[in-house]
């Protein structure tokens, strides 16, 4: 097994993740099966339980493993889908130590972080990369370098390098690069930080140098200099128009040559198609403006894998989308801000929990509704426009979710009993794939051209079977069902009126968008055409 540790230095948020998927995009593009490991160093035991805020959106895995939003980028970036197991965290491997030393399997050893920790470290990773089948294992070690928090893991990786053979691992370093008043740009940030790895007792074979612009000649020529790396293995990493081209970047300056160089790797094999995919997103000329109401809008990370596959599909449909983040409780606050709905082309309506915001996203899905503007709904965004059909066409004023109110006497969206097998009374959540089963002819089957379909979730609430033929009566219809649980919902009669309780986002990807947000996207660049008079 080959592996390729990227750290970071100076700053968080630097880009690693971006870093090291283009990395992977690249070897893959040699015919190389990549796989990719986190390393988050926080003491959650996953990300499940943070708020966006704190790390932007949670991503969920095939398997139900809530992950940190990078492992998104890399089953975009790869084409591959990834495990729980390829997330680590410091509680998971605190949590699996102490386990072990309850057992007594430490034999009455002292534990301690070397070896005990390192080991486990080692260990979780040596065991991922085995079973996934890969040539080539990229592992991120999240956080800066010096952070005390990642003392352990970088300690494991130094121990893996003195284990593994020279050519089977190589450290690649990605570091700021600032700019002053004049627009010089400075490199001591980026020594510091070398020294800072050496001091650890690792030294990077390259330097990803993240800057606003490309990085000047003489700046290169320092950082090669005082952090003693080839001048050809400082690579400029400097702000790109969109996170698709960086493959690009960074394979245009040879550095994935230099790699299988460094690994004792050669392939003849040349893979073009990201390069199309890229080519055929800067030349798209159609525009359509999209509004995503939610209440993270403040950071887009909350929506990534949203903004990925609107993306996506806009790829596919040669159409750009704007997105413009509205705020739900602006709709709430204001009235004057719904008739500015009219301005978008398409509303879409994401996931989330809590009651915060709801009453606005009804009003922007009760306008789309009934101004026939192309709808897509997520997760949440499903269960109210449920409700608002509910409320306003079914004529069950008090309907709501048991979520929001307890006793409203329309529980249109509830948790279902305990004898579904999935969902229990209370508590747990419905995470990572279900099947669902598609109604022949509805826009869902068409959409996805089969009538059976696997998809990532991820709640706690479902739409109530109860009141489904009442609903149903009325003009909405349920096309995808996985037993007594209904998996979309959508309204014939509408230009695009589309919602899934699953998360289509997690599964979309560049060259292969999500089956709806493609259709949603084709159904904006249609009805803006038809506003147009074209």
């Amino acid at each position: 097994m080959k592996y390729i540790v990227v750290t970071g230095g100076v700053m968080s948020g630097l880009g690693k993740g971006i870093t090291i998927a283009s990395i992977g995009r690249n070897l893959k593009n040699k015919g190389y099966n990549v796989t990719a490991i986190k390393i988050d160093p926080y003491i959650n035991i996953d990300a499940g339980t943070m708020s966006p805020y704190q790390h932007g959106e949670v991503f969920v895995l095939k398997d139900g493993g809530e992950v940190d939003l990078d492992l998104g980028n890399y089953e975009r970036f790869l084409d591959t889908e990834l495990t729980r197991d390829h997330n680590l965290t410091t509680g998971k491997i605190y949590q699996e130590v102490i386990t072990k030393e309850r057992r007594g399997d430490y034999l009455g050893k002292t534990v301690q972080i070397i070896p005990h920790v390192t080991n486990e470290i080692k260990s979780r990773i040596r065991k991922v990369a085995a079973r996934s089948g890969a040539d080539i294992c990229l592992v991120e070690i999240g956080g800066t370098v010096g952070d005390i928090e990642s003392m352990p893991f970088l300690e494991a990786a130094r121990q893996m390098h003195r284990e593994e053979p020279p050519e089977n691992i190589v450290f690649t370093h990605v570091t700021l690069i600032v700019e002053d008043l004049q627009g010089e740009q400075k490199t001591k940030p980026s020594q510091h930080s070398v020294k800072e790895l050496r001091a650890l007792g690792l030294s990077p074979a390259v330097i990803v140098a993240r800057s606003k612009s490309p990085l000047q000649e003489s700046a290169k020529e320092k950082i090669s200099l005082f952090c003693d790396v080839p001048q050809e293995l400082v690579i400029s990493a400097y702000d790109a128009n969109d996170i698709y081209e960086v493959p690009l970047f960074i394979e245009e300056q040879g550095l994935t040559t230099q790699l299988m160089k460094h690994l004792k790797l050669e392939s003849n094999v040349e893979n073009y198609e990201w390069r199309d995919m890229v080519t055929r997103m800067k030349s798209t000329t159609e525009e359509v403006k999209l509004a995503i109401v939610g209440k993270y809008t403040n950071l887009e990370d909350s929506y990534l894998s949203i903004l990925e596959a609107v993306k996506h599909g806009g790829v596919d449909s040669g159409c750009r989308v704007e997105v413009n983040m509205v705020e739900s409780e602006t709709l709430e606050e204001d009235s004057d801000e719904v008739p500015k709905l009219p301005l978008f082309d398409g509303i879409l309506i994401p996931g989330g929990f809590g009651e915060r915001g709801t009453e606005g996203k009804m009003l922007a899905i009760k306008f789309a509704r009934e101004n026939d503007i192309p709808f897509l709904g997520i997760c949440l965004g499903m269960q109210l426009a449920v409700i608002e059909f509910a409320r306003n066409v079914v004529n069950l004023r008090k309907a709501n979710s048991t979520e929001f109110d307890e006793d409203t006497p329309y529980p249109v969206i509830d948790i279902l009993p305990e004898q579904t097998g999935i969902v229990e009374m209370g508590g747990t959540m419905r995470l990572g794939d279900y099947e669902a089963f598609l109604k022949e002819g509805s826009t869902a089957a068409k959409l996805y051209g089969s009538n059976y379909i696997v998809e990532r979730h991820r709640h706690r609430y479902e739409v109530n079977p109860e009141f489904v033929d009442k609903l149903e009566s009325f003009g909405i219809l349920f096309s995808g069902k996985n037993k007594n649980r209904m998996e979309i919902a959508e309204i014939p009669s509408k230009r695009f009126f589309f919602a899934s309780q699953f998360h289509p986002e997690f599964r979309s990807r560049p060259g292969r968008p999500s089956p709806p947000f493609n259709g949603f996207v084709k159904a904006m660049c249609k009805y803006r055409k038809e506003k147009e008079g074209r």
